[in-house]
């Protein structure tokens, strides 16, 4: 293959990678975006086995296997074990980054490596394992194979940041010198680094994790691209990690945090932790909240993890759609952090075809809450706590809420009063105008759409 076409040829699939990451930037159009993007990384990965003079036969076993791969986690992963998968889908991304890197630096076996190339090189193997490492934890906390509340110790931060500080000496040092020793210490200090970078942070904070591991596996990728001088790499992982960036931000102003409090404030109490202050609280019936959705003018829904565990998003789409029958106006509000990763509610929703136009953000959800007759909050906590909004000594307070208490009434379904991924309780189910429903998410909503049938 001559340099020119291939070049042309990467120049595709990086115009695809742009196409669809721009895309991905709206629910409508997500789909698609992923697909075009998709298909751009076919050809470039095609591209660069042609060209390395790869066999047509391995070539096609090769893609024979991963479609295979990807059309059974597609088929078997279910979307509450959505989150740990892109955590491992980052984990490898930064491995494979780090280990071609490696396999160049094997492959100088000791002769003069430019320092530009060098550099690159070390760039690559830091990021990628440390981003390897962190990313099998942040599956590990989401999986439940560890807890999700933040593993601390006495001197914890101290530990970390003196192996931060080390790892950035090891890595100039490698930078420099090109030392074997110094090099392979340098991952593997990386790989340690980040274990102990993930350990720390607890479960509330997952989704700016994911975020921020799925930025680093792009610039490890862009850092490999310079090495083997990839140009479609060089450009997909620079998308991938500006992208991630700018995400990783708005994640943690839709917290009110800033990064370096998510990394080392050791914030959530996990699964479990904490049991309710106190009040008392109203329970209703799905005979009684039918009555009131039935009549209601407008209704919104507020989701969260709840309603994703108990695979309740074609309940809430029949239900939804009974009420639309009705002449109700039923929209979604998305908080930014809802679930355990970014845009995990949107891809629920979509799921289970949810018109793209009735899911608001965060300030359009607020703007029309003040003018909504019913808000039924369906598995959500902690975006929902009036606390982040009212009590200065609430560890959430300053956090952007949905502010569900400005409706006429609220709703909550869920299966007990135990906190969310913060660890505290929530006040708002204890306020005079909130009716609690105790159930499965995805039982409720089924009886609730038989009880409207009947009114």
């Amino acid at each position: 293959m001559s340099e020119s076409v291939r070049a042309l040829l990467y120049l595709a699939a990086a115009a695809a990678f742009i196409v669809g990451l721009k895309r991905l930037g709206s629910p409508r159009t997500a789909r698609s975006g992923n697909t075009i993007a998709a298909a751009g990384m076919l050809l470039a990965v095609v591209v660069t086995l042609v060209d390395a003079e790869v066999s047509w036969t391995v070539l096609g076993a090769g893609l024979a296997v991963g479609a295979a791969v990807g059309a059974l986690l597609a088929i078997r992963v279910q979307m509450t074990a959505m989150p740990q998968l892109v955590a491992a889908f980052n984990g490898f991304g930064g491995a494979a980054s780090a280990l071609v890197a490696g396999a160049e630096f094997v492959e100088a076996d000791g002769l003069d490596i430019p320092a530009e190339i060098l550099a690159t090189m070390v760039v690559s193997v830091v990021i990628g394992a440390i981003t390897f490492t962190g990313s099998m934890v942040a599956y590990a906390k989401l999986q439940g194979i560890l807890g999700g509340s933040p593993a601390t110790y006495p001197g914890q931060r101290a530990v970390t940041g003196a192996l931060a500080l080390g790892l950035v000496g090891l890595s100039v040092w490698a930078g420099i010198e090109g030392q074997a020793a110094v090099f392979w210490a340098s991952g593997g200090l990386a790989l340690v680094v980040g274990v102990t970078g993930v350990l720390p942070i607890g479960g509330a904070d997952m989704p700016v994790v994911i975020a921020l591991l799925n930025s680093l596996s792009g610039i490890a990728a862009a850092a490999t691209g310079f090495v083997i001088t990839n140009s479609a790499l060089i450009i997909g992982g620079a998308l991938v990690g500006a992208s991630g960036l700018i995400l990783t931000a708005l994640m943690t102003e839709a917290m009110n945090r800033s990064i370096g409090n998510v990394l080392f404030g050791a914030f959530g109490g996990g699964d479990g932790g904490g049991g309710p202050t106190g009040g008392q609280v109203r329970t209703t019936s799905p005979d009684d909240l039918a009555i009131a959705l039935a009549y209601a003018r407008r209704v919104m829904v507020v989701p969260g993890y709840g309603l994703a565990v108990a695979q309740a998003q074609h309940a809430l789409r029949e239900l939804a759609g009974e009420l639309e029958e009705r002449g109700v106006e039923v929209y979604y509000g998305i908080h930014p952090v809802a679930g355990r990763m970014p845009g995990h509610m949107n891809v629920l929703l979509a799921e289970a075809d949810v018109p793209y136009d009735r899911l608001l953000d965060l300030d359009d959800a607020n703007t029309m809450l003040a003018r909504t007759d019913v808000v039924l909050v369906v598995g959500a906590n902690d975006v929902v706590n009036p606390s982040a909004r009212d009590d200065a000594s609430s560890p959430i307070y300053g956090m952007p809420i949905l502010e569900v208490d400005r409706a006429t009434t609220v709703v909550v379904i869920k299966r007990s009063l135990s906190p969310g991924f913060a660890g505290i309780d929530n006040p708002l189910f204890y306020r005079e105008g909130t009716l609690m429903l105790f159930d499965d998410a995805k039982k409720a909503l089924a009886d609730l759409d038989a009880a409207i049938e009947d009114v």
